[in-house]
């Protein structure tokens, strides 16, 4: 069967691929950026089943380039990321623009993945994703639509929310919402409810609610959540916290945007629980309990075997050419270069570099990044709290504490991050392994390419920190030993 997967960068599409692979179909993954793609995690037998086709639901004339023989689509994508004040505009913008394609071709099922709606009085993201029901609908092809509540699996959104308040946070003084009820579903039931519906008739234009076995309020979640981390917390929930005052809490505490905490806040206010269980007549699944599901997301992370992150498919003030980045720029910009000869294994001097941020920190100053972190928080950044989705590998397009990796080539020993944190102009940190008559060498590269006047400005208040961060970073990635 051939399946044309939108979404396939995302949280749910890079968990869904492999499954479809295995399950024999040949699966058309549409990308705005192909170069985003994991080639790299896949061998070529998995690839002969895979086409990747660039296209941007928010660009009509790009679907041009979709097949039309295809036997099935799901529709994965959502814009509550990108922008708070526009997202249901953009929402509507691409499912229409998806609709008008799939009337063109064969496609005999869509399957779309939505949030439970069942209360009277909808969040604004809740009531566009019902409208982007309705666009689907507009199509004539057969529309299965799966709505959840939140997802419990490692790296999910609401995973790693939960898990930055419980771990950072010994007293919490709370916004009300935390006693509104959810039925919080595991990553695994997602996947198999996604691939359990496929060609089933009895699917066809039907709309179940999927969660798991629990319903729980928030502050039960919080403290299963501790309890299953043996931490001792105490929740203490307040009225006076307004929309506005819990989406900066959520902001300054926890890896989350702005613009996803205010979109999660609004949405909090509803009750997310399913009405029937009549998915369970078409797909017989086991549910996982809410414990099961921190059990299997932690299993993932100490195995280091997280397939993805939520926080792959945000880039910071939402730079979807990131990737055009990777030819650092050479004029009007601020170079700091740092070369230092080594004769330690090459291997294992890329595995530290490889390594770099997140737990490990940044070899040299870590604290002095952390206030970094503060400051780029303080002003709307994305600070360090995103930390890296695996300690020790890296894939182009994922997170970096607060830099985005644009390139991530071991083979060609080389590493180009791109910082997101909030600058006065646009910086690149490189490190490259280079060998020439015997010699090896690590360059450690950092360029800022200025905007303005206070761009330049910027530069020379913090070119002193350079002077001795840069250096002993450098130094202390070419001497570091780890001790696993």
């Amino acid at each position: 069967m051939k399946i044309l997967l939108t979404g396939s960068t995302g949280y749910i599409g890079r968990r869904l691929l492999p499954l479809l692979v295995k399950k024999g179909h040949h699966i058309v993954c549409v990308c705005r950026d192909p170069r985003r793609f994991d080639y790299e995690d896949f061998d070529e037998s998995f690839l002969s089943n895979v086409t990747v086709v660039k296209g941007d639901l928010l660009d009509s004339k790009s679907l041009n380039n979709l097949p039309q023989d295809i036997d099935l689509a799901y529709y994965l994508v959502h814009s509550m990321s990108n922008s708070f004040s526009s997202f249901e505009t953009l929402e509507e913008k691409a499912a229409t623009n998806f609709r008008d394609y799939i009337k063109t071709t064969l496609c005999q099922q869509t399957i779309y993945l939505g949030g439970i709606a069942n209360s009277k009085q909808l969040s604004r993201h809740l009531k566009s994703r019902l409208s982007v029901e309705d666009r689907l609908r507009e199509s004539g092809v057969p529309l299965t639509v799966l709505r959840a509540a939140i997802i419990i699996g490692s790296g999910s959104a609401s995973f790693e929310i939960i898990r930055d308040l419980v771990e950072k946070l010994p007293v919490m003084i709370a916004p009300k919402w935390l006693k509104t009820r959810c039925q919080p579903i595991s990553i695994r039931n997602v996947m198999d409810y996604l691939t359990g519906v496929i060609h089933k008739e009895e699917a066809y234009n039907k709309v179940f609610d999927i969660g798991g076995k629990d319903v729980l309020d928030y502050k039960q979640m919080l403290l299963r959540f501790a309890k299953a981390r043996n931490l001792y917390r105490k929740i203490f929930v307040v009225p006076v916290f307004t929309p506005n005052l819990s989406s900066y809490w959520l902001y300054f505490v926890t890896s989350t945007t702005y613009t996803l905490a205010r979109s999660l806040v609004e949405s909090m206010g509803n009750e997310v629980i399913c009405e029937n269980s009549d998915i369970q007549d078409i797909v017989p699944v086991k549910l996982y309990s809410y414990e099961e599901a921190l059990d299997m997301a932690f299993q993932r992370i100490a195995q280091n075997e997280v397939v993805s992150s939520w926080k792959e498919s945000i880039i910071g003030p939402i730079r979807e050419d990131f990737l055009d980045l990777i030819q650092v720029p050479k004029h009007g910009c601020f170079v700091d270069i740092r070369r230092f000869k080594f004769e330690r294994p090459i291997t294992e001097v890329i595995d530290n570099i490889w390594a770099i941020g997140g737990d490990r920190g940044w070899y040299y100053g870590t604290w002095l990044w952390r206030i970094r972190g503060v400051m780029d928080k303080m002003v709307g950044g994305v600070g360090l709290r995103r930390g890296r989705r695996s300690p020790t590998e890296l894939k182009t397009g994922e997170a970096l504490d607060f830099w985005r990796v644009i390139l991530a080539d071991k083979k060609h020993q080389r590493l180009l991050l791109f910082a997101e944190m909030k600058l006065p102009g646009e910086a690149w940190l490189e490190f490259r392994i280079k060998n020439k008559n015997g010699v090896q060498w690590l360059e450690q590269k950092a360029t800022f390419r200025p905007l303005g006047i206070w761009g330049r400005l910027y530069w020379y208040i913090v070119f002193p920190f350079h002077l001795f961060v840069f250096p002993n970073m450098a130094k202390n990635i070419l001497a570091f030993k780890s001790t696993k």
